[in-house]
C-alpha cells in the first residue's frame, strides 16, 4: 500500500475504484467495505483508493467539540497496510478544502486528481459544502464523467456504526475483551517513553511512562491492564496502569508500563502498547507496602493470564 499525503500529491493514469471515509478503528464493519473495495477493484484490474481526512473534520468545524478516536492517524495508516489497498489518501481537511462545492469535490477531486472508474460510498453519504452532496447529485454527476456509484447498504453501514460505538463503550468501562473482538486486534496506545518521577524503580517496580501527545486519542478507562509491546522485534508482556497514581497523591494521569524480565533503557523510544486484558481498577491503598503487595498479585495475575491465554 503506497501512503499519499495530500490529494494533490496522486497521480495515476490508471483507472481507480475509490472509497471515502474516516474508517476509525478500522474494526469489522470497516473491513468488510474494504474487503469489498480491494476484491471488486482487483476483478476490474483497477486500482484501489481509500480517501480519508486528517484532522478528522469534526476537529476543523466544531472547534469546541470533543472528540475521541480509537486510533491515531499513524495507527490507522498501520491497520490499513494490511487490508490489500493499493493506495491510502491523507488529505488535510482545513476550512477552504470544506467550501468546496459537490461538483468541485466529483470534478476536481475524483475525476480529475484520482481517475475514478466506480465509487464505492455509505449509505446515506453527503460531502461537499454544507453537506450538500448526496447519492442523488452522486449519481447524476456519475453519469456526466463516466464513472460508476455503488452505495453501500444501510444495513452494512448501520454495523460500522454500531461497531464503532461498541469499542468506545467497551473501553470506557474496562470491558476490553469486547472491544478487541469488536476491533479484531488488540486496541493500542502509542506514544514515546519520558521521564516519570521514578517512583516505581524505588519499589521493584519500574515502568516506563508513555506520553500519548495526540489529545483526540480515545483513553481506556482507568485500571490496571495484561499489556505486550515490540521491542527490537522481541514481543515483551507486562502490565500498564492508567490513572493518576491515588496512593501517591498524584494529581494528573499517566500511562505507566512495567515489562516482565526486561532490563532496558527505553527513555525516548517510540512504542506500541497493546491491551490484552482489564485485570483491575485503580485503587487507593493505605500504604505503599499495601500497593507493593497488591502490584505483586497483580503480576502473578498477569503471568498466569499470559501462559493460559497466548
Amino acid at each position: 500500500m503506497n501512503t499519499i499525503q495530500n490529494i494533490s500529491n496522486f497521480s495515476t493514469s490508471e483507472k481507480t475504484y475509490v472509497t471515502i471515509g474516516t474508517f476509525d478503528g478500522v474494526h469489522f464493519g470497516h473491513q468488510k467495505i474494504i474487503d469489498k473495495l480491494v476484491l471488486e477493484a482487483k476483478k476490474a484490474n483497477r486500482k484501489s483508493v481509500l480517501l480519508t481526512f486528517f484532522p478528522h473534520p469534526r476537529m476543523v468545524l466544531q472547534k469546541d467539540a470533543t472528540i475521541e478516536l480509537i486510533n491515531t492517524i499513524e495507527e490507522r495508516a498501520e491497520l490499513l497496510k494490511k487490508t490489500g489497498l493499493d493506495y491510502l489518501i491523507i488529505h488535510p481537511f482545513s476550512k477552504d478544502f470544506s467550501r468546496m462545492t459537490a461538483l468541485e469535490f466529483v470534478r476536481d477531486v475524483l475525476v480529475n486528481q484520482l481517475n475514478i472508474s466506480k465509487l464505492i460510498i455509505g449509505y446515506d453519504h453527503h460531502f461537499g459544502k454544507n453537506r450538500e452532496g448526496n447519492i442523488v447529485q452522486l449519481t447524476e454527476y456519475s453519469h456526466l464523467y463516466d464513472f460508476v456509484v455503488e452505495e453501500i447498504p444501510a444495513q452494512d453501514i448501520d454495523d460500522v456504526s454500531v461497531s464503532s460505538t461498541k469499542v468506545r463503550r467497551a473501553l470506557a468501562t474496562g470491558n476490553l475483551k469486547t472491544a478487541n473482538n469488536y476491533l479484531g486486534y488488540n486496541f493500542m496506545l502509542s506514544g514515546t517513553v519520558v521521564n516519570g518521577k521514578q517512583l516505581g524503580g524505588k519499589i521493584g517496580y519500574p515502568t516506563a511512562n508513555i506520553d500519548v501527545k495526540e489529545s483526540y486519542k480515545l483513553i481506556p478507562k482507568t485500571g490496571v491492564y495484561v499489556v505486550k509491546s515490540t521491542i527490537d522485534n522481541k514481543t515483551v508482556f507486562g502490565m500498564m496502569n492508567i490513572g493518576s497514581r491515588p496512593t501517591v497523591d498524584g494529581t494528573y494521569q499517566t500511562i505507566e508500563v512495567h515489562f516482565f524480565d526486561f532490563n532496558q533503557n527505553l527513555y525516548n523510544e517510540y512504542l506500541t502498547i497493546e491491551l490484552l486484558y482489564f485485570l483491575r481498577d485503580e485503587e487507593k491503598f493505605s500504604s505503599i507496602d499495601a500497593l507493593v503487595v497488591q502490584i505483586k498479585n497483580d503480576e502473578q495475575t498477569a503471568r498466569e493470564y499470559i501462559k493460559e491465554n497466548l
